[in-house]
């Protein structure tokens, strides 16, 4: 006669520290354990920032006045912006924010200071580029309330007069390549980089790992191929895969979420050429690393969290903390969120693209080095 067994206390203990040791042995488990919370409590904690400050703006004077300095110096005091540089014209300026290098510009147009003291109001331009809406609203709503500081401080004595209601001049704003602030213009062209991020990396990070653990490893290391020859071979299928994405999420941006089209395919197709490389490089690394599927999927999430969160995508990069944006500077979808909005919504050419796509590129033959040099021609 058969008696069902017994739960055993003892038997149980030793899986449970059999568990233990073997995550005690897996150091990417481990790492992941202790990392992801930090880098999580980091990021949300420090780098997260809803409420961006010190934008930065460029000035284009074409009246050097007490007046026009006082309105600088108040938005200097705002803290929400830092002028970074002065412009010669507003070709200069339509250039610098075609490109991302700034993101206000304040005009003062030539008859300023004269109309002021005629009591006529003149206006002040300020240009935004709207492309993301979140970034520049707070900065946006604080200027009319600078007006009145900076009129107060020059219009004393005989010139009191002119500062009362309404106020001695205007600040109009006119926002670029968004000026409706739809949502969709900004998170839509975004998600091209979320999503070939996600996806290339994951299945390129598990090329190498599935075959060594499938055991066909050993096949592919008994032939002649160079690792380069490797690398390469396992990246290309995954290329076409990355272009037949992009496409399908082109053809929804425009004809589902009705986002504008202002720049060219060509220069698009190519970014995104650039950037599925740049992806790929980062899997197929993490793929010679990780010593199994699973540390690969781990690499693989410690890799996207950052890329997610710290490339502008969710929140305003110009927002972050200067240490959070250097760690945002390294990451291809800082770049490729940069370069796509900016040929969707802004109609950029090449010579405004290129200050993110070098990055691209230098990331790329990087990684990809990397990748070579940690290739095991060996199982062990």
């Amino acid at each position: 006669m058969k008696f069902a067994p017994v739960f055993s206390v003892s038997r149980w203990w030793s899986i449970v520290l059999k568990e233990f040791l073997q995550l005690k042995r897996d150091r990417v488990t481990f790492a992941m354990i202790v990392g992801l919370p930090i880098i999580q409590l980091t990021l949300f904690g420090y780098a997260i920032n809803t409420d961006p400050k010190h934008l930065p703006t460029a000035i284009v004077i074409h009246d050097d006045s007490p007046f026009a300095r006082s309105f600088v110096a108040g938005m200097k005091n705002s803290a929400y912006f830092d002028v970074i540089e002065t412009l010669p014209d507003e070709a200069a300026a339509q250039h610098a924010l075609a490109r991302g290098s700034v993101q206000f510009v304040l005009s003062v147009p030539v008859d300023f200071s004269r109309r002021l003291l005629r009591g006529e109001r003149p206006a002040l331009l300020v240009e935004a580029d709207a492309a993301d809406p979140t970034a520049i609203t707070t900065a946006l709503a604080a200027l009319p309330g600078l007006v009145a500081p900076a009129a107060a401080k020059d219009l004393t004595g005989p010139l009191a007069r002119l500062n009362g209601t309404p106020a001695a001049f205007d600040v109009r704003i006119h926002r670029l390549y968004n000026p409706e602030g739809i949502t969709q213009y900004n998170v839509v062209p975004g998600l091209m980089g979320v999503i070939l991020t996600m996806t290339m990396v994951m299945m390129t990070g598990l090329a190498i790992t599935r075959e060594r653990e499938r055991g066909t490893m050993e096949n592919l290391l008994a032939t002649p191929v160079l690792p380069i020859e490797v690398m390469t071979g396992k990246i290309v299928p995954y290329v076409a895969i990355g272009l037949v994405q992009a496409s399908i999420i082109v053809l929804a941006a425009r004809y589902v979420f009705h986002v504008p089209f202002a720049g060219s395919l060509v220069a698009l197709y190519l970014s995104a050429l650039l950037f599925i490389a740049a992806n790929l490089t980062v899997g197929i690394t993490l793929s010679s690393l990780a010593q199994n599927q699973l540390q690969a999927m781990q690499l693989t999430v410690f890799y996207f969290l950052p890329s997610l969160l710290l490339s502008g995508f969710m929140f305003p990069f110009a927002g972050m903390p200067r240490w959070a944006q250097w760690i945002g500077g390294v990451l291809p979808l800082t770049y490729f969120n940069r370069l796509v909005r900016g040929i969707l919504l802004k109609g950029n050419g090449w010579a405004d693209l290129w200050p993110s796509v070098w990055p691209l590129a230098v990331f790329t033959a990087i990684v990809m080095a990397i990748a070579v040099r940690f290739y095991r021609r060996t199982l062990d």
